[in-house]
């Protein structure tokens, strides 16, 4: 009875959280995966959706959505390279402690502050695919300084052309990435630094074999956090190439256009299904790692 007295209060505390939590969180994903089983038909007798494990046999199928998950795949690599080489770039500029630190460290973490439809509109008109005389933003920058040949279709043609769309994610994510090995730096003490100079280390073999090793929890965070926006990401894509791109079309986009342009919301929440496992399927092993190494470290 003493035990329940003392941990009824903090429970009371937090059932409002557990209610709202339940309903809003876990309940709407019970009602999507409900919905994503059901048997579709028009009035005039036309499937639009099977019904039961027919539905993700009939979008896995689709042509349309295979190619969402090849932008998705292009996007997600380039998006997470390209924050993690700028991000470990950066820190390493400030952890030597340059003049200036707190303005650069300011301006590099300034994109993070931007909302991803604003960045959007900005970057819809430096990425422009126009080219020659009519050309805007990047490409009258080339245009002005006599390189036409680096002139690019940018997001709007080409197999691989997500990777250009990752570039505003990459400018705004970045600066993020640089805060948490940063972070990572100044977290190890200045002893094992001066312990592997007196024992004769390089400044490369330093950061390689000491202090490299002690950043890679921060790394793994750093994959995941940047994996699984990537994964999700929706306003940026609409914000530049707009709502019905096919060229740009991922699965979070796609699931747009199913559910307000093609009236199905069926299928879209078959879409937003898998799109939960996919992103479970790279989550959920770092957070058993990251509770097993919890539980271990006590």
């Amino acid at each position: 009875m003493q035990r329940v007295k003392r941990w009824l209060p903090s429970f009371l505390f937090v059932l409002p959280s557990i209610i709202l939590v339940g309903v809003f969180v876990y309940g709407f994903i019970g009602k999507n995966i409900a919905t994503s089983f059901a048997r579709v038909t028009t009035r005039s007798g036309r499937v639009k959706a099977p019904g039961g494990w027919g539905n993700y046999a009939a979008l896995l199928s689709d042509d349309r959505y295979l190619h969402s998950l090849w932008n998705l795949l292009v996007l997600t690599v380039v998006f997470v390279v390209g924050t993690m080489i700028f991000g470990l770039l950066w820190a390493l500029l400030l952890e030597k402690g340059i003049p200036g630190e707190r303005l650069f460290r300011s301006i590099f973490l300034f994109p993070m502050a931007v909302s991803f439809v604003a960045a959007g509109v900005i970057w819809r008109w430096l990425l422009s695919p126009a080219q020659g005389d009519q050309a805007v933003g990047l490409n009258q920058l080339f245009q002005i300084m006599g390189l036409p040949g680096l002139q690019s279709t940018w997001y709007s043609a080409g197999r691989f052309n997500m990777a250009a769309m990752a570039i505003p994610a990459i400018w705004q994510l970045s600066g993020y990435i640089m805060a948490l090995f940063l972070a990572g730096f100044r977290g190890i003490s200045e002893d094992q630094r001066e312990a592997a100079r007196v024992d004769g280390a390089s400044e490369f073999k330093l950061y390689w074999h000491v202090l490299f090793p002690q950043l890679s929890p921060i790394a793994l965070s750093a994959l995941i956090i940047v994996g699984h926006m990537s994964m999700k990401m929706f306003d940026l894509i609409y914000a530049i190439a707009g709502q019905s791109s096919f060229t740009t079309e991922v699965p979070a986009t796609l699931m747009w256009v199913q559910m307000f342009q093609l009236n199905n919301p069926t299928m879209a929440a078959v879409n937003a299904t898998l799109l939960l496992l996919i992103v479970a399927v790279v989550v959920v092993p770092y957070l058993v790692y990251t509770n097993r190494t919890e539980k271990g470290g006590r």
